[in-house]
C-alpha cells in the first residue's frame, strides 16, 4: 500500500475512535499511576453503591426499634451494635448515607452552577458585574459561615430542601473568588484573543473557552466542599437545626450516641462518626483525581 494510503487509513480510524474512550483510557491510567486515586475513586464508589442500593440492602428495618435488645454491643447479629431504642446501627448508618450523600451533592451542584457562572462573568466581564458578584460574596464573607446556616435554617424551617440552600449559599464566595480569578487571568490570554478576531461573541467565548479551562480547578474545589456539605449537614444535625429525628443521619446518630460515650457504650457514636470521617476523608483526596481527569492539558 502507498504512502498516501496509509496516511487516509490512519487518518480514518483516528476520526472514528470515540472521544470518551480516551477519557476512560486517561481515568485508568490515573487509577493505575496514583494509588492514592484509586483509593479515593473506590471509596467514592462505595459510598455512592451504598446510597443507592443501601437502604435496600440493610439486615434490619432503620427505623425499628426493639426495646428486648437496646444498647447491645456490636457482635454477629448486630455488627455496630444497638442504641437506646434497639435500633440496629449498621443499618441506619448504612441507609444514612443516601441523605448525606444527597445534600453533599444537590448543595453543590447548586452552587456550582450559580457560583461558578456568576465568578466567570465577573472575572471576564468586570465593571458592574464583578462589583455587584463582588459585594454580594463579601457580604455572605462577613458572617461566621456555620452560623449563617444556622440563622437561614432556623428562619426558613429544618428541612433537607432548606439545608440544601443554606450549604450552597455559604459555599458561594469560595466558588465565585476560584472562578473570578481564574476567568481573570485568562481573559486576554491568546485563544481569547484568537476567537474574538474570528467573530464569536462574549458569551460564546465565556461559555466554550473559559469555561473549559476553568473547570479543573472547580472540580477540586467541587471534591472539598462535598466534604464540607456533609459536615455542614451534620452539625446542623448535631445542635437540632437539621433532619429531623428518627430520620437516619449521621449527625443525628452522633448526637444521639454522645451521651452515652461516658457510660461506656462507645459504639452509638463511634460507628456514624467513623462513617462521617471515611466520607470526608474520601472527597478530600477526590479532588486531585478529578483535576487529573478533567483537565485537558494532562489528557495529551
Amino acid at each position: 500500500m502507498s504512502e498516501a494510503g496509509l496516511a487516509a487509513t490512519s487518518r480514518a480510524s483516528i476520526s472514528t475512535t470515540p472521544p470518551s474512550n480516551s477519557i476512560f483510557r486517561h481515568a485508568a491510567y490515573l487509577v493505575a499511576e496514583n494509588p492514592v486515586t484509586g483509593l479515593s475513586f473506590g471509596l467514592f464508589i462505595l459510598i455512592a453503591l451504598c446510597a443507592v442500593l443501601g437502604p435496600y440492602a440493610v439486615p434490619y428495618d432503620p427505623l425499628s426499634s426493639d426495646t428486648s435488645a437496646t444498647l447491645q454491643s456490636p457482635s454477629l447479629h448486630h455488627w455496630f451494635g444497638t442504641d437506646l431504642l434497639g435500633r440496629d446501627i449498621f443499618s441506619r448508618v448504612i441507609a444514612a448515607t443516601r441523605l448525606d450523600f444527597t445534600i453533599a451533592i444537590a448543595s453543590v451542584a447548586l452552587v456550582l452552577v450559580i457560583g461558578g457562572l456568576a465568578g466567570t462573568g465577573a472575572g471576564f466581564f468586570g465593571g458592574w458585574t464583578d462589583r455587584i458578584v463582588g459585594r454580594i460574596s463579601d457580604t455572605i464573607m462577613a458572617f461566621p459561615l456555620f452560623v449563617l446556616a444556622m440563622g437561614i435554617v432556623a428562619a426558613l424551617g429544618n428541612s433537607v430542601t432548606n439545608i440544601v440552600i443554606a450549604t450552597a449559599i455559604i459555599n458561594f464566595p469560595l466558588y465565585v473568588r476560584v472562578a473570578r480569578a481564574e476567568a481573570n487571568v485568562r481573559r486576554e490570554a491568546g485563544f481569547v484573543q484568537a476567537a474574538r478576531l474570528s467573530g464569536n461573541s462574549d458569551m460564546r467565548i465565556l461559555l466554550t473557552h473559559i469555561l473549559p479551562n476553568i473547570m479543573p480547578i472547580m472540580m477540586v474545589q467541587v471534591s472539598l466542599t462535598m466534604g464540607y456539605a456533609i459536615l455542614n449537614a451534620a452539625g446542623l444535625s448535631f445542635i437540632g437545626l437539621g433532619v429531623k429525628p428518627p430520620t437516619p443521619e449521621w449527625g443525628i446518630m452522633v448526637a444521639e450516641g454522645a451521651t452515652n460515650i461516658i457510660s461506656g457504650e462507645w459504639w452509638v457514636a463511634f460507628f456514624p462518626g467513623g462513617a462521617l470521617m471515611i466520607a470526608v476523608f474520601c472527597f478530600n483526596l477526590l479532588g486531585d483525581g478529578l483535576r487529573d481527569l478533567v483537565d485537558p492539558q494532562r489528557r495529551t
